[in-house]
């Protein structure tokens, strides 16, 4: 089912997940929400409190990105990532390098607003499966903002806490708009 998208100034953007215990027949339903709904607003990630649930689980699917590509790797060797998708992220943990790389970002919960946003440039991934499991990978290049940008929802972070205090003033205008729930407007040509 297709769910509403909170947006920005949503308090439950900044609640961090409780954790899942058991995979219950309403934690798959989500989970089929957080992917009908994602997939109907074109992204490539949606986690649980961007619908308005405070737990720890997000999907994401890159397949089909060509221009961003993702890196990937399980148990130290490289493998194609569109083998793995989608892919379902329950209380995950991470651990970034420290090298980072800047690139732009957007937002489901910030719609028409795409930041240069700061991020390690790989991660290894411990995250459980559906089953129950626990499935562990390292990602790197659009996967790899993906799960960094997702998982980040789940502690009640958003992508524009990693701005600077200057680089917020300057978005300060459109993120009053997204409170309004109206659209940003294109900059005027000079």
């Amino acid at each position: 089912m297709i769910r509403e998208i909170v947006h920005y100034d949503a308090p439950i953007l900044r609640v961090k997940g409780k954790e899942i215990g058991t995979i219950t027949p309403s934690i798959k339903t989500l989970i089929d929400d957080l992917f009908d709904t994602m997939r109907h607003a074109r992204g490539v990630g949606l986690a649980a409190q961007q619908i308005g649930e405070a737990l720890q689980v997000a999907v994401i699917d890159i397949t089909g990105v060509k221009e961003r590509p993702s890196k990937m790797w399980i148990k130290g060797k490289p493998v194609d990532p569109e083998d793995h998708m989608p892919l379902i992220l329950i209380n995950p943990i991470l651990k970034p390098t420290k090298t980072k790389v800047t690139s732009h970002e957007g937002c489901l919960s910030f719609p028409g607003l795409t930041l240069d946003i700061a991020r390690a440039q790989r991660v290894a991934v411990r995250t459980r499966t559906v089953d129950g499991d626990w499935f562990e990978f390292d990602a790197g290049g659009l996967l790899g903002r993906a799960v960094l940008h997702e998982v980040d929802h789940l502690h009640g972070r958003l992508y524009i806490d990693h701005l600077s205090a200057e680089q917020r003033r300057e978005i300060k205008e459109d993120l009053e708009y997204i409170k309004r729930g109206e659209p940003i407007p294109e900059p005027a040509e000079e």
